[in-house]
């Protein structure tokens, strides 16, 4: 069964990184790493910030936004990026299995022409005068009402 990918756009902080690869591997997610990042990403470094997850998850290392958009159109996959300035609030927006949530860099986000691409603006709701959420809390909340859309949160075992 297909469910949704999480990508993040040129990651420049390593602890957010290593976050995200332990919500990708208790999720059962794959992940999309669109390079470059704002450090060094290689194994050391990201068993580090993401504990002993970061094996269990599916990386996919992109050189540029150019080389993953191409690879996600090929693979009939819909770009729903997360970002202050979307149209669509998170909970009245209906998730596919082929979907891919992108976050931003945590300094910038992403510069308009990435932004253009995406098929949909998703924005959280937030209370008045806030300006955005951490990427990795972003994110946990999107692929949260994501799998629970599609009803493909991972199976429990007893314990």
């Amino acid at each position: 069964m297909a469910i949704p990918r999480l990508a993040l756009f040129q990651p420049d902080i390593p602890q957010n990184a290593g976050a995200l690869l332990r919500l990708a591997a208790c999720l059962g997610v794959s992940l999309d790493v669109i390079e470059p990042c704002g450090f060094l990403w290689d194994d050391r470094r990201m068993r580090r910030a993401g504990m002993d997850y970061a094996a269990a998850v599916p990386v996919t290392r992109h050189a540029g936004f150019a080389a993953f958009d191409a690879a996600r159109r090929a693979a009939g996959r819909r770009l729903v990026l997360l970002t202050t300035r979307g149209g669509t609030r998170l909970d009245r927006f209906a998730f596919a299995a082929t979907d891919v949530v992108m976050v931003g860099r945590e300094s910038a986000g992403v510069p308009p022409e990435v932004a253009a691409t995406a098929e949909i603006g998703l924005r959280i709701p937030m209370v008045a005068g806030m300006r955005s959420l951490n990427v990795a809390l972003a994110a946990t909340l999107a692929l949260g009402e994501a799998l629970r859309q599609l009803q493909a949160f991972p199976q429990e075992v007893e314990p």
